[in-house]
C-alpha cells in the first residue's frame, strides 16, 4: 500500500515521454519519475500520484548515478527548464529520441515494430541556435538557496529579470547570465541590454497589471553569413531610449551588429512580437543561407532554429519525396517557403500553401531573391485544400504532397482531403511524434497508403524535441 509523499527507492529502467523515466517497484508496480534522472540511476523519489496500475513520483535525490550521467555544462541547468537532458550523454539522448518516435508509432498509431532509423545527429550540440528569445520579468524566480535570504542579501534584485519563464509560471522569470545553446553574440547582447535597462531604471511589463515598458529581447544570428540582429519588444515607443541603446550596442559590437529593431505592442500577452516595428539600425532583417539558397529573416519570421541541421532535415525530405523532373509538388504549411524552394530545382513546379499572409509575402520574396520561377504560393485554409486543388489547372495537381504541420498535426479535414486526392506520395515532416503517429494511422486507414521507414532528425540537442521525416506511398 502506497501513500502520497512516501519516499521510495527505484532503479530507472528506461525513458518515457515528456522528460519522464520509469522503473519498477519490488512488487512489480510501474513507477514514472519526473526530474533530472537517467537510465541506470538508482534514485529516491516522493510519490505524487497513485493509480491502479502505476505510481507517479518526483525525484528527491540520486542514490547511485548511472554511467550515462554526465556533469551539465550550464549553471542554469535544472532551473530554467529549457535543456532537460544536459545531464546525460549525447548518444543516450539520441537513443531515447529514437525510442520516443518508435513508441509513439506503436502505441498511438498501431505501427508496432515499425522501422525507425537512427536519428541524424546535430553537428553542434552547443551554440547551435540561430535565435534566442528572452523575457523580461518584474518577479524574478528565486533559487532554492535564496528563499530564506533578505532582499539586501541577494546578489540579484527580486524585481528585475531577463531570461526564460520558469516552468509552468508565466509570471516569474529565471534571470539568465548566458544560454549555451546560442553563439557568443547572443549572450553578449543579453548582458549589455540587461545592464542598460537596469542602469536606466526602465520599467518591466507586468502580466497581471498590464503596465510597464520592457517585454522581450530576441536575438538572431545567421549561421552562414554571420549577420546579427537585436530585436527589443516594448509596450510603447521611446525614441530617446532606443537611440541610447543603439549607441551602446554599436559601441560594443561594431560591424558585427547588422540590424537593431524595436517592436512595439500594447497587447495583453507575452508573445515576442510587435504590432509596429521601428528599424533603428540596418535593414531590419538578416540574411541566412541554406545550401545555395538565401533567405531574408525579419524579426518575427519563422526559420528553423538549427541552421546546419535544417539542411539535413530538408535533404531527407527531398530524398523521400523523390520528385521526378515532371512532377508537381505541393508544400502544405509552407511558411516562408524553405522546403518549397529546396524542392523546386528537382521537379516541374511547386505550389506552396499557407494561411499566414506575412509568411506568404516572405515566401514570394525568397523565391524572387533566389531566381526560382517554378514556385507559386497560395493563401489557403488547408481545411479546403481539395477544393482549391480542383480549381487549379489539371496539370498543376499534385504528384507529391509535403506536409510540415504544427505540433498539433494535420486537421482531420485535411487528412480526408489528402485521402480523396490520392497523390502518389505524401511526405510528412514532423515536429511531434505523437501527431505523426495519429495522422499516419488515419492516412493509412483501409490500406489506402503504406508508411515507409521513419527518419528522426535531431535539431534540438539537450531537449526532448525530435523532428522526423516519413513517406506515405499510395497503395
Amino acid at each position: 500500500m502506497y501513500v502520497k509523499g512516501q519516499l521510495i527507492e527505484v532503479e530507472i529502467a528506461d525513458a518515457g515521454e515528456g522528460h519522464v523515466c520509469f522503473g519498477k517497484m519490488p512488487d512489480g508496480l510501474a513507477v514514472f519519475i519526473a526530474g533530472m534522472v537517467a537510465v541506470g540511476d538508482r534514485v529516491e523519489a516522493s510519490v505524487s500520484k497513485i493509480k491502479k496500475n502505476y505510481l507517479e513520483a518526483r525525484l528527491t535525490r540520486v542514490l547511485s548515478p548511472s554511467a550515462l550521467r554526465i556533469e551539465p555544462a550550464c549553471p542554469h541547468f535544472g532551473v530554467c527548464g529549457g535543456c532537460k537532458w544536459q545531464h546525460v550523454t549525447y548518444s543516450e539522448q539520441l537513443r531515447v529520441k529514437r525510442k520516443i518516435v518508435s513508441d509513439a508509432l506503436a502505441h498511438l498509431g498501431g505501427f508496432v515494430g515499425h522501422a525507425v532509423a537512427e536519428p541524424i545527429p546535430s553537428p553542434d550540440i552547443f551554440g547551435y541556435r540561430n535565435k534566442l528569445e528572452f523575457s523580461f520579468g518584474d518577479r524574478r524566480y528565486r533559487l532554492p538557496e535564496e528563499m530564506e535570504l533578505s532582499e539586501a542579501s541577494l546578489t540579484k534584485p527580486s524585481n528585475f529579470a531577463l531570461g526564460f519563464h520558469s516552468p509552468g509560471r508565466f509570471d516569474k522569470v529565471v534571470d539568465i547570465d548566458a544560454c549555451l545553446l546560442g553563439p557568443s553574440e547572443m549572450n553578449e547582447a543579453l548582458a549589455l541590454v540587461k545592464a542598460f535597462c537596469r542602469e536606466r531604471g526602465l520599467s518591466i511589463y507586468n502580466t497581471r497589471e498590464h503596465q510597464g515598458f520592457l517585454r522581450n529581447l530576441v536575438v538572431r544570428k545567421a549561421h552562414a553569413t554571420g549577420q546579427f540582429m537585436v530585436y527589443l519588444v516594448t509596450s510603447s515607443s521611446d525614441e530617446r531610449q532606443m537611440a541610447a541603446l543603439d549607441q551602446a550596442l554599436a559601441a560594443h559590437f561594431g560591424t558585427r551588429l547588422t540590424t537593431f529593431v524595436n517592436g512595439v505592442t500594447s497587447r495583453k500577452n507575452t508573445v515576442a512580437r510587435g504590432d509596429e516595428e521601428i528599424v533603428i539600425r540596418g535593414p531590419g532583417f538578416i540574411t541566412e543561407k541554406l545550401g545555395a539558397l538565401q533567405f531574408a529573416i525579419s524579426p518575427t519570421s519563422f526559420f528553423q532554429t538549427n541552421t546546419r541541421q535544417a539542411e539535413r532535415l530538408y535533404d531527407e525530405a527531398l530524398r523521400v519525396a523523390a520528385p521526378r523532373p515532371t512532377d508537381i509538388v505541393h508544400d502544405l504549411y509552407c511558411g516562408t517557403g524553405t522546403i518549397s524552394l529546396w524542392l523546386a530545382p528537382h521537379c516541374r513546379a511547386v505550389v506552396g500553401c499557407e494561411l499566414e499572409a506575412s509568411s506568404l509575402r516572405d515566401a514570394e520574396a525568397n523565391a524572387k531573391t533566389n531566381g526560382i520561377g517554378n514556385a507559386q504560393f497560395l493563401a489557403l485554409d488547408l481545411k479546403h485544400y481539395a477544393k482549391a486543388v480542383r480549381e487549379l489547372p489539371s496539370d498543376m495537381r499534385p504528384d507529391v504532397v509535403v506536409v510540415d504541420p504544427p505540433r498539433a498535426g494535420l486537421h482531420p479535414d485535411l487528412v480526408a482531403e489528402l485521402r480523396s486526392l490520392r497523390p502518389e506520395r505524401i511526405v510528412y515532416v514532423s515536429c511531434n511524434p505523437a501527431s505523426l503517429a495519429r495522422d499516419a494511422q488515419a492516412i493509412c486507414a483501409d490500406g489506402a497508403y503504406a508508411l515507409g521507414p521513419v527518419q528522426p532528425v535531431d535539431l534540438f540537442p539537450h531537449t526532448g524535441h525530435v523532428e522526423s521525416v516519413a513517406s506515405l506511398t499510395r497503395a
